[in-house]
């Protein structure tokens, strides 16, 4: 019996550099936890994640940078099985690279890690009621219990929300990146299983974060379940797990046109629940509502860039020579997401469930864009924007203004405790000018109104549908649009035009700290910044390019 001989992986570490870091910022993390004495780990831990960002970051910046007056090709290359750019896809042993750390790629990663840097620091908030923070002190705890009361008076502090915040993160960056469907599934897992134990950790109304845990958890298993018997159908289809056996397939119609189908909406199914599109949003809501607010800020947009990073890089790379096929079922799902989130959001009473439906309305809008698969490979006139830009940019407008509007949530209290309740929020404008002017910019964005980046990322994404042939679908979503601005404008309303019922029932905001300052200041400034000035960000985007496609594929 002859051996097996394995071929050794070379891998480009300069490439991986970025999500290196932060991995290994976070397994550091875990080190912390074991052997910092308690009183002083929510310092380090924040600390370490906050630089551990930043060093990503920056090794991201620098990689762009080096290549710029020179070097290799940012837009290019690929881990495992590592050759880069046009010699990956000739390579005559049929190597499939697991990775592929394009342009496009480097741009959701910078993405993530802006908006993960932002979310973390929001984490490090300690409100003005005894330097608390936002989650629980013993989640091991049963809640009410005086083992829970006692640990509250002795001031404990979780901090494994910063390394697991770090572990969930890596999965984000490892899921936009991946080039096989197997890794993708890792990827999910990764970034999954952290965020269902985060959303537990809410210090007040435990037994509704522990509930929302529970329902994420197990609908979320339930959805990795699909997606990984969508794999095993697109493999048999396509006789392996990369993208480019999966194009190769394609290309020549070497399997049963069944498996590929279901092994596709199966797939889709999986990604689309991440992202919360209709209708697989059932979990968000109560979700979103139950988990600590810094985490749901994070959450609900760093998930949704990594999903949509996913669907992009599946849809164009690997499923694009069937694009006939799933731009009409995307369109459909994005114009019912739409319509659901917007008009269900109207009925709510819970400000976080009112942005809860908000990012659902949203999944429907980032989709827009990428039905209309606007791409250099489909024939895209040079400088003109296209899909993947479009939805790079609208991530980053919707990025910027959810985690402002969530850490805004978090300064708005009564007797302590954080105050959902849209009633309570009467008149809070009023009382709180600075406060309820900075909520108003951020709602305005999400609503797509002038003078703030949402304007110019819906704009940007309805055009890419509209000249990729999908012009009822850009003046649906347009028309969704208009819809949906109903539900900031009542938030709106209620803050300024109304009066509080009575005085138990009024909420006010509470002294922000110098991290909650800096996260409503960061997003302010892009809020804004990218209405007025977007050109040098859309250049950066423009020169990342498009995703590497196999040839012949």
């Amino acid at each position: 019996m002859m051996p097996m001989e394995f071929t050794a992986p070379t891998l480009d570490y300069l490439l991986l550099l970025p999500f290196l870091i932060v991995l290994g910022a976070a397994c550091l993390g875990i080190l912390l936890e074991a052997f910092l004495p308690r009183r002083v780990r929510f310092v380090a831990q924040a600390g370490l994640s906050i630089l551990g960002l930043l060093a990503g970051l920056v090794a991201l910046i620098w990689r762009w940078g080096s290549a710029g007056r020179g070097g290799a090709d940012p837009t290019a290359g690929s881990a495992s099985g590592a050759v880069s750019g046009d010699a990956y896809w000739s390579a005559q042993d049929g190597a499939s690279a697991t990775l592929m750390i394009d342009g496009p790629v480097q741009v959701l990663w910078a993405i993530l890690f802006g908006c993960a840097l932002i979310a973390v620091v929001f984490y490090a908030e300690r409100h003005s009621h005894g330097g608390a923070t936002a989650f629980t002190p013993m989640a091991a705890a049963i809640p009410g219990s005086n083992r829970e009361a006692q640990a509250a008076q002795a001031g404990l502090i979780h901090s494994e929300v910063f390394p697991l915040t770090l572990f969930s993160l890596s999965g984000m960056a490892l899921l936009v990146a991946a080039n096989d469907l197997l890794v993708m599934f890792v990827a999910v897992e990764i970034l999954s299983l952290p965020l269902y134990v985060m959303s537990g950790l809410a210090r007040h109304r435990r037994l509704a974060s522990q509930e929302a845990a529970l329902k994420y958890f197990l609908l979320g298993a339930a959805a990795s379940a699909i997606l990984l018997f969508g794999v095993a159908l697109l493999f048999g289809y396509a006789g392996g797990f990369g993208y480019e056996k999966l194009a190769f397939a394609l290309s020549f119609r070497t399997g049963g046109e069944s498996l590929l189908l279901a092994g596709m909406g199966l797939v889709a199914v999986g990604l689309l629940f991440k992202i919360g599109a209709v209708p697989f949003q059932s979990w968000v809501p109560d979700v979103y509502q139950g988990a600590p607010t810094p985490v749901t800020a994070f959450m609900s947009v760093c998930t949704k860039v990594a999903a949509v990073g996913a669907l992009l890089r599946l849809f164009y790379v690997g499923l694009g020579g069937l694009r006939w096929t799933w731009q009409p079922i995307l369109a459909g799902i994005a114009i019912l997401t739409i319509v659901v989130g917007a008009i269900v959001a109207i009925n709510q009473s819970d400000v976080k469930r009112v942005l809860a439906y908000s990012s659902i309305a949203h999944a429907g809008f980032v989709l827009v864009p990428l039905v209309g698969a606007l791409t250099i490979q489909s024939g895209l006139p040079a400088g003109q924007i296209g899909s993947v830009v479009a939805v790079e940019f609208y991530l980053v407008a919707y990025g910027l203004a959810t985690i402002g509007c969530f850490t805004i949530i978090s300064l708005v209290r009564a007797q302590g405790r954080e105050v959902t309740k849209l009633s309570a929020w009467a008149g809070l404008g009023r009382r709180n000018p600075v406060i309820g002017v900075t909520m108003v910019i951020f709602l305005l964005s999400l609503a797509g109104i002038p003078l703030t980046a949402g304007f110019i990322g819906k704009f940007l994404a309805f055009a890419a549908a509209w000249r990729g042939g999908y012009q009822w679908l850009a003046l649906v979503a347009i028309l969704g649009s208009v819809i949906a601005v109903y539900i900031y404008v009542r938030v709106i309303q209620v803050m300024f035009f109304q009066t509080p019922a009575d005085d138990e029932d009024r909420a006010e905001v509470v002294q922000p700290g110098m991290p909650a300052l800096i996260v409503l200041a960061l997003c302010l400034i892009g809020t804004l910044g990218l209405f007025f000035v977007p050109g040098p960000l859309l250049d950066v985007f423009q020169a990342a390019g498009s995703f590497l496609i196999p040839s012949g594929s």
